[in-house]
């Protein structure tokens, strides 16, 4: 029958134009998983919950996809705290609600391979960074604690790929508001066969320019239109 194909994504970010290019880029799969934060910072929170929801994403609870839900904004700084009142306001009823109904953490397998999904961390799902460096140091106890063979993290909008063994921990970067460096978004593609995974990173350009100005003209805040230029 061939290799399963798994599509990861995470932080989305309400950059609908970035999630369309990232499905059109990625062609068939099998399955498909976010790690959280489909919506805050962009325009069109409604439009990527419907997205990923109509296409059987299996789907964690991220911090923003939370604050939407909750209004809770405490740790939040100001932009971030703005684009979420924003959202929220841009969401209807039955996709925010939708979005309350995501658990904070996943488990379940595939192909003879045990997958975790949190958006921050095993340890604190919705909050804790776990950025590249600590993700190699931690990624041993983090699967040992889940049990999995593949751990999917999101949160940092940083890529990263750490293998032990036949077991590895990942983080897919962001679709929508890549903080590495390269605008372009940030998604993977993972071939499960035989027990054993193999992962490739992929990036594609989208109209940046588009999504910038429609955050404007609702009042999202400048700085968070900005940095999708630069990718940081």
């Amino acid at each position: 029958m061939g290799a399963l194909r798994l599509l990861i994504v995470s932080d989305i970010h309400s950059n609908l134009p970035a999630l369309r290019r990232v499905l059109e880029d990625a062609g068939p799969f099998d399955a498909a998983v976010c790690a959280g934060d489909i919506v805050g910072y962009g325009p069109d929170p409604g439009e990527c919950v419907g997205m990923i929801e109509e296409r059987g994403f299996r789907c964690v609870a991220g911090n923003h996809d939370a604050a939407v839900v909750t209004g809770d904004v405490s740790g939040f700084n100001p932009h971030a705290a703005g684009a979420v009142a924003i959202n929220e306001r841009l969401l209807d009823g039955e996709r925010r609600a939708w979005l309350g109904d995501l658990p904070t953490g996943l488990t379940f397998s595939v192909e003879g391979i045990e997958v975790a999904v949190f958006h921050g961390s095993p340890h604190d799902p919705l909050n804790e960074y776990v950025f590249p460096v600590e993700a190699g140091l931690r990624a041993q106890a983090f699967l040992d604690l889940t049990g999995a063979d593949l751990l999917i993290l999101g949160h940092t909008h940083v890529p990263y790929v750490h293998r032990l063994s036949r077991r590895m921990a990942v983080n897919p970067g962001s679709v929508g508001q890549p903080r590495d460096g390269d605008p372009r978004a940030s998604y993977m593609v993972i071939d499960v066969e035989g027990g054993a995974a193999a992962v490739e990173h992929r990036r594609v350009g989208y109209d940046v320019e588009e999504v910038a100005s429609r955050m404007r003209r609702l009042g999202l805040p400048e700085m968070l239109a900005v940095r999708l230029f630069h990718g940081w």
